[in-house]
């Protein structure tokens, strides 16, 4: 059979692993593509093949290296404190907090001391990590006699009757995903304590493979702490649970749950703004892509009307410069629309301070296709009629720095989801908007998710450039998460995915979508209010709909 990998065809007269077809003293690569498919290192190619190596600079090199790096630090914990249970959770300031149970007291610098030293252990004396199949019964079992509920409940939903396990030194475990093929491959990682456990942190793809530096960002901190108090009380943390829901026919009275709060979290924020409405001339909204951001705005207006106030909206888009040539250039050297010198920061400064100077001000409307700025009738605001901007950039203390911050109210939106499979394997955040994305794009916009995925890391790194780094600017953090929406987002983007076929670029990320989707039971999507925020994505919008139709 022929083999071409790292640029060369060789020749190969069995049935190979990949990780013998090469050399790699460095341990540099976590796992592969095998003619597009994803596979460990320890994968036996038996045919002709191209295989790509991939490290931690894509998006599935990086998640081996943190599920090997979550695995590890689970195995340390079972080897130190055969009792504990431990369980990664929210993610703070790119790094991902993770809570320890059953060690007879509060956790404590000395446990996580013992911990480290111990996953530095086993990182050192780079032990294989092996790929092995058990039989369903058999790893129920296994989950039962360590107590891990969750993992156990989970696997009764999987409808083969065995299951993907990695064993090393007699700790068996499975994260849903890809390890490396022994412990060394991990070189960087940190273990920093956080009340009430301790934070992991590892190198990320967005920052070249860097460590990302810590910022405890107090507001966004809050918030994911609320999302884990929430999920827990609602019983909906772990997919087994949710799953539940649905077959115990309460899943009307899930979504309206998950609405009702969406309902309060609004509630709650318009009398924080009506509070201090005589200082507040200036609400700002920004967050990153697909986090209900339209929606949300519509429902804010709506809220404030009904306090009496009526405010008057702006786009940030209609700022955007008329020549082309003034805009700065992206890495690959085409004008990048996300940087907010694209703006004209002098004329949005301008018309922000003349409006709540309360001067008659001509409001500019930017044509995208002539790229020609034309002005609106001039507008004057009434007394506490407050402005409400809606952009990526509303955070950033670039914008209008002739208002002080003191009469600005800042707002950041995000779905901040607490959903995963099980203790050892939350579920992405960035995956759920990404689904958000598929799902609007194909219904809105005509466009396919192959379209959808391939801008998607162009859409991740202005987010890390431009929303990201002002989240802790923000006043109040409105959470845009449903944890019933996977449910209903099954049924829109398993079609969509499906038809990716091997020989595309996205089609290992599809599988990993794919895989997740399919654990969970589905819902219908007539129960979904038509003021929803999943609306925006699904379709079907009042916001989106003119009432004399």
């Amino acid at each position: 059979m022929i083999v071409e990998i790292l640029g060369k065809k060789i020749e190969v007269a069995k049935p190979t692993k990949v990780i013998d077809l090469y050399e790699d003293k460095d341990k540099k690569y976590t796992c592969c593509l095998v003619n597009n498919k994803l596979k460990d290192l320890t994968y036996e190619v038996a045919s002709d093949a191209k295989i790509d190596l991939l490290d931690i600079s894509t998006t599935d090199g990086a998640n081996t290296y943190q599920a090997t790096l979550r695995y590890i630090i689970a195995m340390a914990v079972k080897n130190v404190y055969p009792k504990a249970k431990i369980s990664y959770n929210y993610s703070v300031s790119r790094s991902i907090f993770t809570s320890v149970s059953g060690i007879g007291k509060a956790f404590s610098a000395d446990n996580l001391t013992v911990i480290k030293k111990e996953v530095d252990r086993i990182i050192a004396a780079d032990y294989p990590i092996l790929y092995k199949k058990m039989s369903k019964a058999d790893t129920i079992e296994y989950y039962n006699s360590i107590g891990y509920k969750d993992k156990v409940e989970t696997i009764k939903y999987r409808t083969r009757d065995w299951c993907h396990i990695y064993e090393c030194e007699g700790y068996k475990d499975y994260l849903y995903t890809y390890l490396t093929p022994s412990t060394g491959y991990i070189k960087k990682y940190e273990l920093s304590l956080y009340a009430p456990g301790f934070l992991v942190k590892y190198p990320r793809k967005e920052l070249d493979g860097m460590m990302p530096e810590f910022n405890d960002e107090r507001v966004f901190r809050d918030a994911l702490k609320e999302a884990n108090l929430w999920a827990h009380n609602a019983k909906c943390e772990a997919l087994y649970q949710v799953n539940e829901i649905i077959e115990n026919k309460r899943a009307l009275e899930f979504i309206n749950m998950c609405e009702t709060r969406h309902n309060n979290q609004l509630t709650h924020l318009a009398d924080k703004i009506v509070e201090n409405i005589n200082n507040i001339k200036l609400v700002c909204v920004a967050g990153p892509s697909s986090s209900g951001k339209t929606t949300f705005t519509n429902r804010l207006i709506i809220e404030l009307k009904t306090r009496g106030y009526d405010p008057f909206m702006i786009s940030m888009d209609d700022f955007y410069k008329t020549n082309v040539e003034d805009y700065p250039l992206d890495r690959f050297g085409k004008p990048d629309l996300e940087d907010v010198k694209a703006l004209d920061l002098e004329l949005f400064d301008k018309t922000i301070y003349n409006l709540i100077q309360g001067a008659e001000t001509k409001i500019p409307k930017f044509n995208f296709k002539t790229r020609e700025r034309t002005f609106k009738k001039a507008k004057k605001l009434a007394k506490n009629q407050p402005i409400l901007i809606e952009g990526i950039h509303g955070l950033n203390n670039l914008i209008a720095p002739s208002i002080s911050d003191e009469y600005k109210f800042k707002i950041y939106i995000a779905p901040i989801a607490q959903n995963r499979i099980d203790a050892h394997t939350p579920i992405s955040i960035s995956d759920i908007r990404l689904l958000r994305r598929i799902v609007r794009d194909n219904v809105t916009r005509g466009n396919g998710p192959i379209a959808t995925i391939t801008g998607w890391s162009s859409v991740r790194e202005g987010e890390f450039k431009w929303i990201y780094p002002y989240q802790n600017n923000a006043d109040f953090v409105f959470n845009s998460e449903l944890s019933y929406e996977i449910c209903v987002l099954r049924k829109h983007a398993l079609p969509l995915l499906e038809k990716i076929g091997e020989d595309s670029e996205c089609y290992s990320t599809a599988r990993r979508l794919i895989k997740f989707l399919k654990s969970y039971k589905e819902i219908s999507d007539k129960w979904v209010p038509c003021n929803s925020i999943l609306r925006e994505f699904i379709g079907e919008s009042i916001f989106y709909t003119d009432d004399t139709e």
